[in-house]
């Protein structure tokens, strides 16, 4: 006895792995990230974002007692609009002074509280060309 084939469910199960592969594809690529700001545009920033900016002079603290306090001012641009961040965690040998660094945390009554370990240093010989 031959089995019948029903191509009415080959359809629709094809149509729910489509559906189920744009929703994969859609949340991968825009529905999971978190927006990258610098500290001139940090001002009515809510939720978790990734601030980006130069460290400045004049960090103190432990990054891993009471924490790390330093400022970030933008990358490029005045050097008045700063932010101070609150840092717990560990640190990289390339964090210093003038480095680009990039730090995942929210905005608190005027300081930036940095989610533990989100702090990364970024060397800016890596992208420099070979003469």
């Amino acid at each position: 006895m031959a089995r019948k084939r029903n191509p009415a469910r080959l359809v629709i199960a094809l149509s729910v792995a489509a559906v189920l592969a744009v929703f994969l594809l859609y949340t991968s690529i825009a529905g999971g990230g978190t927006p990258s700001v610098a500290p001139s545009e940090l001002s009515g920033k809510t939720g978790v974002v990734t601030l980006v900016g130069l460290v400045q002079p004049g960090y103190k603290g432990d990054s891993y007692d009471d924490g790390l306090r330093f400022q970030l001012r933008d990358r490029k641009g005045s050097s008045a609009s700063r932010v101070t961040v609150l840092y717990r965690g560990s640190l990289s040998d390339q964090f210093r002074v003038n480095r680009e660094v990039s730090v995942k945390g929210e905005l608190r009554n005027g300081t930036f509280v940095a989610v533990k370990d989100s702090l990364v240093t970024k060397c800016p010989s890596k992208y420099t060309a070979k003469t």
